[in-house]
């Protein structure tokens, strides 16, 4: 088995109801920066795949961020003038700040809207809004509902803890062949939203699951997984992995995947990195139309990755990207906005990607002068006509021509059009007929 097979095996529409069953599971749990639901999250994707949770002592040096407070919450509301709560954490998930610093109080209706967040826009939704690292308390909810507060006296319990603990994320780690990693990271303290965050959640952790069904010689690389919260949780990673990070090859940040929009992806820093050709070559292939742009320091957590006392060759390949789709950071970003025949297709192109890079390598042509006889060795039609065997041939012939140790299949592919997936079967034909050989080596 490889990944080529497993993509091919790769059933869509069951993929997707598994990835959207398994976001199902995971949107009770309360994420945030830290805390009990990220472990929580942790533990549910633990069932899955061989995942190692890893904590940071709050007031940890990471780089030049320190580990936070780790905050937890119970229950959190506003009761009106008479009596009944008019925004409640139990009947929403996004109705607190996150965040929020424990409180009990009670004040005028010009008080507490100094700590409403609404969106006048979009007047039935209510907003994502979090106050990491400067100690605030809030309420979200639909502008509407904001509107029709009655002035008077208003009751506003937050009981939270916010104390010392620890930052946490995943990690699953599947050794391959080589020395070489592939880093796959997608971001894991957003509560309840189905786009951003969970859909990257249930990829990333299908895609590991997929691939840990191979055995380690049928891997290449070793395959990195990280459930990491935002910013901070990527940098603590940084910041105790220094000495391995040059083993990373390959990159990807993965989120906004269950969408109905087309894929998007920004390149890394380096913009001419193998990643970055490799995902334009693997998605040309699916037949998936794909939006390129350059790398630009603001996103997600490949600015961190990218940052440039790193500068890993990581890029983003999402659906339609952050903040450009109407739901983004709103309730409306639920689990009937994404759509499993979306998410489903998104592990096909996680698949596909990783199909590109295990497949890609330099070869040597061993009869670089005129063209070896194919017919002879069985690699020539005996018959023309044969559109099938016309499109072999010329996979084979590319790679003869340009397998001279310093190309690999991705520039073959680039230049010429053909598939990877014929370049890599022709590749392996040439290699049986004792015409090519594999050449040893890091990835440039």
């Amino acid at each position: 088995m490889s990944v080529r097979e497993l993509l091919a095996a790769l059933d869509v529409s069951a993929a997707g109801a598994d990835l959207h069953a398994l976001m199902a599971r995971a949107q009770p749990l309360p994420r945030s920066l830290t805390g009990n639901g990220v472990r929580a999250t942790l533990r549910l994707l633990a069932e899955r795949i061989p995942l190692e949770l890893h904590e940071v002592p709050t007031g940890s040096q990471v780089l030049d961020w320190t580990v936070p407070r780790e905050w937890n919450v119970r229950e959190a509301w506003v009761r009106g003038p008479d009596g009944e709560r008019v925004v409640d954490l139990a009947e929403h998930p996004l109705h607190l700040l996150g965040y929020s610093v424990p409180m009990h109080a009670t004040m005028g209706r010009a008080e507490l809207d100094e700590h409403l967040h609404s969106l006048p826009e979009r007047p039935a939704l209510i907003p994502y809004r979090t106050s990491y690292y400067a100690e605030s308390w809030g309420f979200c909810l639909p502008h509407a509902r904001r509107l029709e507060l009655a002035k008077g006296e208003y009751e506003v319990l937050v009981d939270a803890t916010l104390e010392e603990g620890a930052l946490t994320w995943g990690e699953a780690f599947l050794p391959g062949a080589s020395e070489q990693e592939v880093l796959v990271s997608t971001h894991v303290c957003h509560p309840f939203m189905a786009n951003d965050n969970l859909s990257g959640i249930a990829v990333v952790a299908t895609l590991a699951e997929r691939l840990a069904t191979l055995d380690r010689s049928q891997r290449r690389y070793g395959w990195r997984f990280l459930f990491v919260p935002g910013t901070i949780g990527a940098i603590a990673w940084l910041a105790r992995n220094e000495g391995a990070v040059s083993r990373i090859a390959h990159g990807l940040v993965a989120a906004n995947l269950g969408d109905p929009g087309g894929f998007h992806y920004k390149r890394s820093r380096r913009g001419g990195a193998p990643i970055d050709r490799l995902v334009e070559v693997a998605l040309r292939d699916l037949a998936e139309p794909l939006e390129v742009e350059d790398f630009v320091p603001f996103g997600y957590d490949e600015r961190q990755y990218c940052s440039p006392g790193f500068d890993l060759p990581v890029g983003s390949l999402t659906r339609t990207p952050w903040g450009r789709y109407p739901e983004y950071h709103t309730s409306a970003d639920d689990l009937s906005f994404v759509q499993p025949e979306a998410l489903g297709g998104s592990l096909r192109a996680y698949l596909a990607v990783a199909a590109a890079i295990e497949g890609n390598r330099r070869y040597l042509n061993l009869s670089p002068k005129g063209e070896p006889q194919l017919g002879r060795r069985g690699l020539y039609r005996s018959l023309g006509g044969d559109e099938a065997g016309r499109e072999r041939e010329l996979a084979l012939l590319w790679v003869l021509n340009q397998s001279d140790g310093d190309k690999d299949l991705l520039d073959v592919a680039e230049r010429s059009g053909v598939a990877l997936e014929r370049l890599e079967e022709a590749a392996a034909a040439l290699v049986e007929a004792s015409l090519l050989r594999a050449v040893p080596g890091p990835d440039r």
